[in-house]
């Protein structure tokens, strides 16, 4: 079966090389233009690409979907399905309608729950128990297609979105190669999914990192790890804006104004939230120093009696 990859981040790059190390015919890779980073804007290639090129598989970089360049790219590689990983563009019918398979992707949720962007980071603000991965079948509308496989996982209690990032990148690299296989096959199953059930969620931003402890503590807490690796929480004290990295639980039966620092010491900064509970705040960053322990940064300091603002 020859195999068309469509995708760009690390994400995706986990799938390409599933594929590869399966033996799946990769006859051509598509992903985003490169763009200029770091402080010299130099150009860098994307995760995908690199493994492309470490392959010798040929890499198409269009920088337009619809004006009959990309399409005329997938026709030239004859594929019998396309798969399509974090790639970052839409897809038109036409293209789609190209390969004999169709076109599968891998999403990081349990659709049809959390379609759109940053499904992962959005589990774990939400203080979800339960999420996973799902291969799909593509269709005109974002994240609407007939599923395929789903395969569970637990959200650890304290896991960042980061961590859970890295387990579900490998989930969806097997199921992809699990579902192609099948397809190939002829005994993949295909589930029309039930579109009253469906959720959407957005990219993630800046505004979203004060915490607010007017919340409950443990969604306060799952504030803190879903916004790691970015852009991640921060609180306010006094002046100072420190972006906090990690937190537990302290007491359940506070009486104290939410935002109140109720104790400083070695376990970290407890610090009183809206449903009568606290939370220890055991590592942060202070401006213009290192990320450090909460009882480190403590050492000198004196901070019992402040508030924490929003």
């Amino acid at each position: 079966m020859r195999v068309v990859f469509m995708g760009t981040p690390d994400f995706a790059a986990a799938s390409l090389q599933r594929l590869l190390d399966d033996g799946f015919d990769v006859v051509g890779v598509f992903t985003q233009p490169d763009k200029p980073r770091g402080r010299g804007m130099e150009s860098s290639f994307s995760p995908v690409k690199e493994i492309a090129l470490a392959n010798g598989i040929s890499v198409f970089q269009p920088e337009k979907m619809r004006d009959g360049t990309a399409l005329a790219a997938v026709k030239s590689l004859q594929p019998d399905i396309l798969a399509v990983v974090a790639y970052g563009r839409i897809l038109p019918d036409d293209i789609l309608a190209v390969p004999r398979f169709g076109a599968v992707n891998v999403h990081g949720s349990l659709l049809p729950k959390y379609r759109g962007a940053a499904p992962i980071q959005w589990a774990v603000l939400n203080g979800d128990r339960v999420t996973g991965v799902t291969t799909m079948y593509l269709a005109s509308e974002m994240d609407t297609g007939d599923t395929i496989y789903t395969e569970e996982t637990p959200i650890g209690e304290f896991e960042t979105s980061g961590e859970l990032f890295d387990r579900l990148k490998v989930m969806g690299a097997a199921l992809l190669s699990r579902t192609l296989r099948d397809i190939e096959a002829g005994c993949a199953p295909r589930t029309p999914q039930d579109h009253s059930k469906a959720s959407y969620v957005k990219m993630l931003d800046k505004s979203m990192c004060p915490l607010d402890f007017s919340r409950a503590a443990r969604a306060v807490v799952k504030q803190i790890y879903g916004l790691q690796p970015w852009p991640v929480a921060t609180m306010q004290i006094g002046r100072d804006v420190f972006r906090v990295f990690s937190a537990e639980y302290g007491r359940d039966d506070i009486s104290a104004e939410p935002g109140e620092i109720l104790s400083t010491g070695e376990r970290g900064i407890e610090i009183a939230c809206g449903d009568g509970k606290s939370i220890l705040v055991t590592e942060l960053q202070a401006p213009g120093k290192k990320r450090m322990r909460s009882a480190d940064f403590l050492r000198g300091r004196k901070l019992a009696g402040g508030r924490v603002t929003w």
